[in-house]
């Protein structure tokens, strides 16, 4: 398997913290990377039945098999071990013992942070980035398959049909993991809602327009993409604002965070397909607004507070992403993406509007993600290629 870009700051926070928890979505590889980083410890999954039965009925004999600590996976299994854990490390303090991963965002978080407060860092892994996915032996080299594939690791690493896993994964989340956060019951309608989320990647969010589409009611489609969000299938990046009085959209943009689960949603199965999708512009904005994220929480940053904004005012000016920066002469960072492989004479228009909208005392780096193979240090803007972009430190 090969080495995540969040091993230094997991390695740092569990040698300061009796706790880590690693969250992040199914299958994004928490598991395997704290049972390599910390093989001196026990393991035990809650998502064996009657290990978690256990842990349940007995919190404190659970732990107590363990009085070196352990990696405890699917931790959202069994939230309030919390309490349990926070009398054993109040009382023996040192790092790195009780290692913490959970695939639920909206279950875990609450509890980690009421009970322990201080004494848990709490770290996201999401699906490989760019810059891990060329560590495979065998990786995507052009765009199109890049983003069909995704960024799931057993994809990746064993060479399988995208769309062949993703059945498997889609049919498990939906039939599983949609009841245990919310006892969602209407799985087809729910479905649905996934795939009309899907048509929308990129754009900003209508909740009342989407649960028309979907035949649901507006609290039903707040309720049901709060579970996306939770199990960090979807991120929504905010809208960028100094003055909150100001006449610029507030609504949040959505996007997918794996590209190749997006394109399985739309029924986008081969690279022919995806080149003539009318969508793929908006698949590819969402795959790099997803590999920003990805470098930002390797570093160990919050995805509550990933500084990672868009742009748009009443006049229709527009950014596709505006990062705060705090890290002296970098400056925020003003990005416009473009999935085409050219560069054509207008492409940086929209930069220049932002730019001359955004306050005078702003210092901003300006960028242009595309889809390809030419690095450039533009007066207008910096040219980053697709495959360029694990290079910048966003």
């Amino acid at each position: 398997m090969i080495h995540r870009d969040l091993e230094p700051a997991l390695s740092k926070a569990a040698s300061s913290f009796p706790i880590v928890t690693l969250t992040g979505p199914r299958q994004s590889g928490k598991s395997t990377l704290c049972r390599a980083l910390f093989k001196h410890l026990g393991h035990a999954t809650l998502e064996d039945t009657s290990v978690r039965a256990f842990a349940l009925s007995d919190p404190h004999r659970f732990l107590a098999g363990f009085p070196n600590g352990a990696v405890i996976d699917e931790f959202q299994h069994a939230p309030d071990l919390a309490s349990n854990l926070q009398i054993i490390v109040d009382e023996d303090q040192r790092p790195a013992r009780w290692i913490l991963t959970c695939s639920e965002n909206l279950s875990i978080t609450a509890r980690v942070s009421q009970s322990l407060a201080g004494r848990s860092a709490i770290l996201t892994l999401l699906p490989a980035s760019r810059s891990e996915v060329v560590r495979f032996d065998t990786h995507p080299t052009t765009v199109d398959t890049a983003l069909r594939t995704g960024g799931y690791l057993r994809i990746l690493d064993k060479g399988l049909d995208p769309t062949t896993w993703l059945v498997s994964y889609v049919t498990t989340y939906v039939e599983r993991d949609a009841r245990s956060i919310l006892n969602i019951a209407d799985l087809a309608g729910f479905q649905k809602f996934v795939q009309m989320c899907a048509g929308r990647t990129a754009q900003v969010l209508n909740l009342s327009a989407l649960a028309a589409d979907c035949g649901i009611t507006q609290p039903t489609a707040k309720a049901w993409l709060s579970v996306l969000e939770a199990s960090y299938l979807v991120v929504l990046i905010r809208p960028w604002f100094r003055n909150h009085g100001s006449r610029l959209v507030k609504a949040p943009k959505l996007h997918f965070i794996d590209s190749g689960l997006v394109c399985y949603l739309l029924g986008i199965h081969t690279d022919q397909q995806l080149a003539s999708h009318p969508l793929r512009a908006s698949i590819f904005e969402s795959w790099a607004v997803s590999e920003v994220l990805k470098q930002r929480l390797s570093r160990g940053e919050s995805p509550n507070f990933s500084g990672l904004f868009y742009y748009r005012d009443q006049k229709q000016r527009e950014a596709d992403l505006l990062i705060e920066r705090h890290e002296g002469a970098l400056g925020h960072a003003l990005i416009e993406i473009k999935s085409g492989s050219t560069i054509s004479a207008d492409a940086f228009n929209s930069l220049d509007r932002v730019t001359a909208a955004l306050p005078a005392d702003l210092k901003l780096s300006r960028y242009l993600i595309h889809g390809g193979s030419e690095l450039q240090n533009r007066t207008a803007a910096t040219v980053i290629p697709w495959t360029g972009i694990q290079n910048v430190r966003w």
